[in-house]
C-alpha cells in the first residue's frame, strides 16, 4: 500500500504560495510612495499620470497661467516702485554691429 501524506497541513504548492503573497506585500509596503495617489485627488478624477480635473491640485490652464503671469509681473513692478528702484526708459541700448564681428572672425580665421 503507497505511503499518503498527512492530510492535515498544508500541501508544498500551498506553502509556497503563501510565502510568495507575502513576500509581495513586504515588497509593496516597503516601495516607495511616489507613484501612489492621494486618495482626495482619487477623488477629484486622479490616476497614474492624470492631474486631478478639480480641486487645489488640478493643472492650471493656459489662460489662467497667461492672467496669473500678468499679475505676478504688476506685482514686481509695485514692489520695485515701493523699493525706489525705476526702470530708465530713456537709455539708450548698445548693440554691437553685426559687420564688425564678422570681420573680426575673418581675420582670426587663416584659409591659407
Amino acid at each position: 500500500m503507497p505511503s499518503v501524506k498527512n492530510p492535515n497541513k498544508p500541501s508544498k504548492h500551498r506553502l509556497a504560495a503563501r510565502a510568495h503573497k507575502l513576500k509581495k506585500q513586504r515588497q509593496q509596503a516597503s516601495a516607495p510612495k511616489a507613484d501612489k495617489i492621494a486618495k482626495s485627488d482619487a477623488y477629484h478624477g486622479a490616476r497614474p499620470g492624470l492631474m486631478p480635473t478639480s480641486g487645489p491640485r488640478k493643472p492650471v490652464s493656459a489662460k489662467r497661467q497667461r492672467k496669473l503671469e500678468k499679475k505676478m509681473g504688476y506685482a514686481m513692478k509695485r514692489k520695485m516702485e515701493a523699493e525706489g528702484e525705476v526702470l530708465m526708459k530713456d537709455a539708450a541700448e548698445t548693440k554691437k554691429d553685426e559687420k564688425t564681428t564678422t570681420e573680426e572672425e575673418a581675420d582670426g580665421m587663416d584659409i591659407s
